[in-house]
C-alpha cells in the first residue's frame, strides 16, 4: 500500500503505540484486500461492547490501548450495544458474577478514547453519523441499511478495523467504497403481498437462506429485490436489511435499473412466493410455552415504541416477560411523553442502552423467546445463547 507523511509517521509509532497497532492492522487488512492506498472517513460505529461477546479478552485490550492517553479517535464515533441496562439490572436477572462490573470498564475504555456513548445499534438514526462520504461501520444491521438507502458508503468491517480507523481517522480503499462493487449481483422477485415489518424481515432472512452455494459474490450478496408493489417505509427497510445481514448481506437494492447492473444481476434469479413467506411463519410460530418476549432488533425507533404501546393497551403482561429494546435517547423521550409508564403499567419492561442478541439470559428462566425479528432469532438461536426462538409479527406477539 501506499501511505502519505502522516500514515507513515502513525505506522512507525511516532504518535504512539497504540496508534500504531492500529494502523498497522489497517495496513494488514488493505494488503490482503489488494487496496492501493487510504481514504479518509467521516465516522465510525464501533462494535464489541458486551461482556458476552466480548469477553475477557476484550477487556484487556482495551485496558492495552487507553493506557496511552494520547489516543484518541479522530472522527465522529459511535457506539453499540452493550450487555445490559444498568438501572434495571436486578430485573434482567442476569447470572454472571461482575457482569455490571466487567460492562462498566469496557465502557470506561470506550469513553476515555473519545467514543461517543451512544450504545445503539442504529446509527443511522443520528443524523450526523449518515453526513455522505466513507465511513467504518461494524454491526452488521446499521452497515447493510447505511449502504442500501443511506449516502454514506461503508465496508463491513469488524469491531477492531472500525476502532482502528476510528483512531486513524482513515480506511483501507476496496470493496463496498468503490463504484465497481456497489452493483446488485442477483434478483429476488417477490410473487406475494409484504405487509408487516416482519414480513420483510422474513424475507430478508429467506433471500440468505436461498442463495445457491455455487454463485461467486465476492463482497457478499447484493440482491435486487422486484415486485414489491406497496410503499417500503422506515421501518419495514430497517426489518428488511437487518435480516438480509444475518448471511452478510451488506446491501439491497430494492428495484432493477440499469443503473442498479440489471441486465446482469437478473440473469441469477431466486423467486419469494406466498407459499414461501407462509411457510416460515408456520415453521417460525411457537411450538411451545414462550418465557419471554423481546422487542427491538435492532433497537426499537420512537414510532415503533409508541406502536409497541398502543397494543398493550388494557393488556397485563405477567412478570416482566416483555422486554422491549432501544437507544437511550428514544427511551428518554418516551419517558417524556409518559410512554414508558404506560407500557410498564400493563407489566412490559423498556430496556436502554441493550439489545436481544448480547444479553446472557437466566437460562434456567428463558428457555424459549418469542419476538417479531428475524435478526434476534437469527443470534438468539446461534452459539452465543443458543436459546429455541420463535416469530410472530408485533401484534401476535
Amino acid at each position: 500500500m501506499e501511505l502519505n507523511t502522516e500514515e507513515l509517521e502513525i505506522l512507525n509509532g511516532e504518535k504512539g503505540r497504540s496508534c500504531q497497532m492500529a494502523m498497522s492492522l489497517l495496513v494488514d487488512l488493505g494488503e490482503a484486500a489488494k487496496a492501493s492506498r487510504m481514504i479518509s472517513i467521516k465516522s465510525a460505529h464501533v462494535s464489541g461492547v458486551s461482556p458476552l461477546t466480548g469477553g475477557f479478552g476484550l477487556i484487556k485490550f482495551l485496558e492495552d490501548i487507553t493506557k496511552d492517553e494520547e489516543c484518541k479517535v479522530s472522527v465522529s464515533t459511535t457506539l453499540n450495544a452493550a450487555g445490559c441496562d444498568e438501572d434495571r439490572i436486578t430485573e434482567m436477572d442476569i447470572p454472571y458474577e461482575n457482569y455490571l462490573e466487567k460492562q462498566k470498564e469496557i465502557l470506561e475504555c470506550y469513553e476515555k478514547l473519545g467514543i461517543e456513548m451512544t450504545m445503539s445499534c442504529t446509527p443511522y438514526e443520528v443524523e450526523q453519523q449518515i453526513e455522505r462520504g466513507n465511513a467504518a461501520w461494524a454491526e452488521s444491521n446499521a452497515i447493510c441499511y447505511a449502504n442500501s438507502y443511506t449516502e454514506l458508503r461503508t465496508n463491513r468491517e469488524s469491531g477492531l478495523s472500525a476502532l482502528a480507523s476510528a483512531i486513524c481517522g482513515v480506511t483501507p480503499e476496496y470493496g463496498l467504497l468503490l463504484d465497481a462493487n456497489r452493483v446488485s449481483n442477483f434478483c429476488v422477485e417477490i410473487k406475494c403481498n409484504l405487509e408487516t415489518p416482519t414480513d420483510y424481515s422474513i424475507l430478508g432472512d429467506w433471500i440468505g437462506k436461498n442463495i445457491p452455494p455455487e454463485w461467486d459474490m465476492p463482497y457478499g450478496p447484493i440482491p435486487c429485490i422486484c415486485g414489491i408493489t406497496t410503499d417500503v417505509d422506515y421501518y419495514r427497510r430497517k426489518a428488511l436489511s437487518a435480516a438480509a445481514a444475518n448471511y452478510g448481506s451488506p446491501m439491497i437494492r430494492l428495484n432493477c435499473s440499469e443503473e442498479n447492473n440489471a441486465s446482469k444481476c437478473c440473469e441469477r434469479k431466486i423467486v419469494f412466493s406466498e407459499k414461501d413467506l407462509n411457510k416460515r411463519y408456520s415453521e417460525l410460530s411457537p411450538k411451545e410455552n414462550v418465557d419471554l418476549v423481546v422487542i427491538g432488533c435492532p433497537q426499537a425507533s420512537y414510532e415503533e415504541i409508541q406502536e409497541t404501546e398502543k397494543l398493550l393497551r388494557n393488556v397485563k403482561i405477567p412478570d416482566n416477560r416483555l422486554w422491549v429494546f432501544t437507544s437511550r435517547s428514544n427511551y428518554e423521550r418516551a419517558y417524556e411523553e409518559g410512554i414508558v409508564e404506560s407500557m410498564e403499567k400493563s407489566g412490559a419492561m423498556i430496556l436502554k442502552n441493550t439489545c436481544p442478541e448480547v444479553v446472557p439470559y437466566n437460562r434456567e428462566k428463558v428457555k424459549h423467546i418469542l419476538t417479531n425479528s428475524l435478526k434476534a432469532e437469527h443470534y438468539l438461536t446461534s452459539g452465543l445463547n443458543n436459546i429455541p426462538t420463535s416469530v410472530m409479527r408485533l401484534e401476535n406477539c
